[in-house]
C-alpha cells in the first residue's frame, strides 16, 4: 500500500497527537488561562479526555496549572520556534532592558518561571558580574535568586509548598536561605515591598535586584533584575538608587503589556 492510500485509509493518523495539539490551539488570547471544561467545551472533546491530555502535557512542561485553570509556560513556543527570539514580550522590553542597562550601569535581564526553575529570556549586558552565567536560555534554581522569588512570590500557595517538596531549598552558598519558614517569610516581604534583593545566596559578592512584571490581568507574568557585585555597590546604595530605576521600568513594561497598577516604592 502506498503513503497516499494509507493516509486515505487513516492508518498514519495519530489521533493522541491530534487531540494534545487540539487542545494547545484552545489556549488564545480569549482563554489564556482556561478550565478543563472551558478546553473542552472548545475543543468538543470530554473532559476526562481533555484532563488526560492536560495532565500530560504538565508533565512534558508544556503547562501549568493553579486554582483549576491552566496556562502555557513558555515551553510550548520551542515546538515552533526558540522562545527567547519570538516571544513578544521579549521583543517589547528589549528597549527598556538597555534603558535599565544604561541608567544603572550594570547588566539587565528579564527572566519567567517555567516548571519549578527561573528561565532567562533576554538580557543586556554591561560588565561581567563575577562567574554566573546568565545567557538567553540559562535555567537556575528559584529560591537563591532575586527573579524567582518576584516570580514565586505572587504564585499560589500550592505553587510554592510544591517547589519546596520537589526541589528543596539547597544550599548554594554559606548565605543560601534553606529553611523553609525562613524563604516563606522572604516571599511574603517581597509581596508587601514590591521587589526582591538578595546578596551572596546564589554566589557570594553577587548582588542581585528584581522587580514584577504584570500583563493586563495583574498576573506576574516574568521579572525585570538588575545585577552588580558587593565590591562594586552596597545593599543601602542600591535601595535609593537603583529599585525606584528598577520598579519604574517593570511597571512601564507592564503598562505595555496593558497592566495599569502603578506600584509605590
Amino acid at each position: 500500500m502506498t503513503l497516499v492510500n494509507e493516509e486515505k485509509n487513516g492508518q498514519n493518523h495519530i489521533q493522541g497527537l491530534e487531540r494534545g495539539l487540539a487542545v494547545l490551539q484552545a489556549f488564545n488570547s480569549e482563554r489564556p488561562n482556561p478550565t478543563a471544561t472551558e478546553l473542552a467545551e472548545a475543543t468538543e472533546l470530554s473532559r476526562p479526555v481533555v484532563r488526560r491530555v492536560l495532565l500530560t502535557l504538565q508533565r512534558l512542561g508544556y503547562v501549568t496549572t493553579a486554582g483549576g485553570r491552566w496556562t502555557l509556560t513558555p515551553r510550548v513556543l520551542s515546538i515552533g520556534q526558540h522562545y527567547t527570539t519570538t516571544h513578544v514580550l521579549t521583543e517589547l522590553a528589549q528597549p527598556y532592558l538597555m534603558q535599565l542597562a544604561e541608567q544603572t550601569g550594570e547588566s539587565a535581564t528579564l527572566a519567567t518561571l517555567d516548571s519549578n526553575e527561573v528561565t532567562y529570556i533576554a538580557r543586556v549586558p554591561v560588565r561581567r558580574v563575577l562567574s554566573v552565567t546568565v545567557a538567553p536560555g540559562t535555567r537556575v534554581p528559584v529560591h537563591a535568586t532575586s527573579l524567582g522569588r518576584v516570580l514565586l512570590a505572587w504564585e499560589p500557595p500550592e505553587k510554592v509548598e510544591q517547589i519546596i517538596s520537589e526541589n528543596g531549598l539547597p544550599r548554594l552558598t554559606p548565605f543560601t536561605v534553606t529553611e523553609p519558614a525562613a524563604f516563606r517569610a522572604i516571599l511574603a516581604e517581597v509581596r508587601e515591598q514590591g521587589w526582591s534583593m538578595v546578596i551572596d545566596e546564589r554566589e557570594v559578592g553577587l548582588i542581585s535586584l528584581s522587580a514584577p512584571i504584570r500583563d493586563h490581568r495583574r498576573r506576574v507574568v516574568a521579572a525585570l533584575a538588575s545585577s552588580t557585585s558587593t565590591g562594586r555597590a552596597t545593599p543601602e546604595g542600591l535601595r535609593a538608587e537603583v529599585v525606584p530605576v528598577l520598579v519604574d521600568i517593570a511597571a512601564r513594561i507592564s503598562t505595555e503589556l496593558g497592566n495599569q497598577e502603578n506600584p509605590v516604592v
